[in-house]
């Protein structure tokens, strides 16, 4: 009792520091519990882009197509009709970015004859809620190849996925489970979410506060617990001989171009692998863009021709 109670009203000296050590621990300990909670909102909320265009002044005529989520929502995304029974290339925008920025790519590869599709993550562009860093965006992905596999004028058996870090994974996610999926482009792929989350949280700059990187990874874990039965990708690769795949690394992260060498060098054949000299399409200049444009346009123009000849 005497010692709960000179806890409770200190009157020497070392219990007056005992409870100023355990009041400093506690406060920082709610600081950095308060700091985790905004950083984790903000990566999963990032800032968005090209919210508010109008598909009716694109060139190509591209018309609005509607699928269904996974959790029964309607998302809707934009498709540039090519040759008629073509094969579609879905492009998968990155972390932060939107289908938007990716219209001078979908241009490029309808004038190839190539179907194209455009759509919003979760968090993104006109996607609500917030991003999973993959884990449901990988589902938004499938139930858009499932729709578009039921249109009549497309291809149904023979699709292919582009993709940037967010988008990429998403890709390599739905190529592993789905046998129309032939042919992947890769950039910047990471091998489970929780790679990419704890990378945003080192490019926050915060993850040196002590203990904060902890935080955040439990934080995100805990949101995702139902996921924890998700295989990494690397577990999955096998199921991909066959498919084409063309992997790009990217120098502006040298995190994610390891973890897609890596994932190249784990991938059956046919496989081919790129290092470019500036990665991040939709920040690039234009000189730049056609460059990247022509490096994927050639690669399926080769491995995944729009006309059978």
């Amino acid at each position: 009792m005497e010692i709960s109670s000179e806890l409770r009203y200190p009157t020497k000296w070392y219990s007056k520091l005992i409870v100023t050590a355990f009041a400093l621990a506690f406060f920082w300990f709610l600081t950095i519990a308060i700091i985790s909670l905004f950083l984790v909102n903000r990566i999963l909320s990032p800032p968005r882009s090209h919210t508010n265009l109008d598909s009716t002044d694109f060139p190509g005529r591209p018309e609005n197509f509607a699928f269904t989520l996974p959790d029964g929502t309607e998302r809707s995304g934009w498709f540039f009709p090519g040759f008629r029974g073509a094969p579609t290339v879905i492009l998968c925008h990155g972390y932060g970015s939107s289908r938007g920025e990716l219209l001078t790519l979908a241009a490029s590869l309808q004038d190839r004859q190539y179907n194209v599709f455009l759509f919003d993550f979760l968090a993104h562009g006109e996607g609500t809620g917030y991003s999973t860093m993959g884990y449901k965006e990988a589902g938004e992905l499938r139930a858009a190849v499932d729709a578009l596999s039921k249109r009549d004028d497309v291809d149904r058996t023979r699709f292919a996925l582009w993709g940037d870090n967010l988008g990429a994974y998403a890709a390599l996610s739905v190529a592993e489970n789905d046998p129309v999926i032939r042919a992947v482009i890769l950039e910047s792929v990471y091998n489970q979410p929780t790679d990419f989350f704890k990378l945003q949280v080192e490019h926050s700059g915060l993850e040196r506060l002590p203990y904060l990187e902890k935080m955040t990874m439990y934080a995100f874990d805990w949101e995702h617990r139902g996921d924890r039965s998700v295989r990494p990708l690397s577990a999955g690769l096998a199921s991909l001989a066959g498919v084409q795949k063309l992997f790009l690394e990217a120098p502006e992260d040298p995190v994610l171009a390891r973890s897609t060498h890596e994932l190249f060098r784990l991938a059956p054949e046919p496989k081919q692998d790129a290092v470019l000299l500036q990665g991040n399409y939709a920040g690039m200049p234009d000189d730049s863009k056609r460059i990247y444009e022509n490096r994927v346009i050639s690669f399926l123009l080769v491995n995944f021709p729009a006309v059978s000849h």
